[in-house]
């Protein structure tokens, strides 16, 4: 596992260098939808990421935000965000990062988050804890939900869709002591893992979003968990994450406004 996270540290620092460098260079962007968008950034970082992985493990899936899905037929999976934090990143907005994970027989077992502007890595193998630079962190110990600083963020098709959050985003506003909308779910749950949030929630989020940042939060001590508190699954469209001491709080505030599907 060693070497797995040791390909993906460097992956990551050479795609978050490239994006450093160019954060504030005009953008090529293309719209993937109406206010989804893509820059050449992320499809360089895309490129960059996939071709070292398969470089040294040939064999391996990959499965990437941009590049889609390169399957081997293998059990061994690369989960990869190059870019989380788009839309941040095309307005000059140093809130980013990249993400990589690697998934084994359906388990995450290991993951990096990389924020480029802060030179922060986040690290995580399953069972051995979650580490900031080299040194390990935990979730924090703050509680009941009216001392806690959560996080969230909103769907690209919030305008269009029922489901978009807002419902929930004004509940927790009256709940607890503050919401931030930074806008990179992965960076989010490092931040919950780190302690620096107490709790996180989001809808419709795709496996590169959150597959090293949850495995973060559970290593950090934290719970992690679907919005009816069932057994989470990086390809389970809502999350919510926490110091694990407000968790059933926050699954309560959830509970009023749970919407099918």
């Amino acid at each position: 596992m060693q070497q797995y996270l040791e390909v993906a540290i460097d992956a990551a620092r050479e795609a978050g260098g490239l994006q450093r460098q160019r954060l504030w260079l005009e953008h090529d962007i293309v719209f993937k939808g109406a206010t989804d968008l893509v820059t050449e950034v992320d499809r360089m970082c895309d490129s960059l990421i996939t071709e070292r992985i398969s470089r040294s493990f040939p064999d391996h899936d990959i499965l990437a935000e941009e590049s889609g899905h390169q399957a081997q037929q293998s059990a061994y999976k690369w989960i990869i965000d190059p870019l989380d934090g788009t839309t941040n990143y095309a307005h000059g907005f140093p809130w980013f990062c990249v993400s990589i994970a690697l998934e084994i027989e359906g388990t995450v077992g290991m993951g990096v988050i990389y924020h480029p502007m802060m030179d922060e890595l986040f690290t995580v193998i399953q069972g051995e804890g979650a580490f900031l630079n080299g040194s390990r962190i935990s979730v924090s110990g703050r509680g009941p939900i009216r001392n806690t600083l959560l996080a969230t963020g909103f769907p690209y098709d919030r305008t269009r869709e029922n489901e978009n959050n807002f419902e929930n985003f004004v509940n927790f506003h009256m709940e607890a002591r503050g919401i931030r909308r930074a806008g990179a779910a992965a960076l989010d749950l490092a931040y919950v893992a780190a302690g620096r949030l107490d709790g996180y929630w989001e809808c419709k989020l795709k496996p590169w979003d959150v597959a090293a940042g949850q495995l973060l939060v559970k290593e950090a001590g934290g719970e992690v968990t679907g919005y009816s508190g069932e057994t989470y699954s990086i390809y389970n469209h809502r999350i919510v994450a926490s110091n694990s001491i407000i968790h059933e709080e926050m699954l309560a505030v959830l509970g009023r406004n749970i919407l099918p599907g």
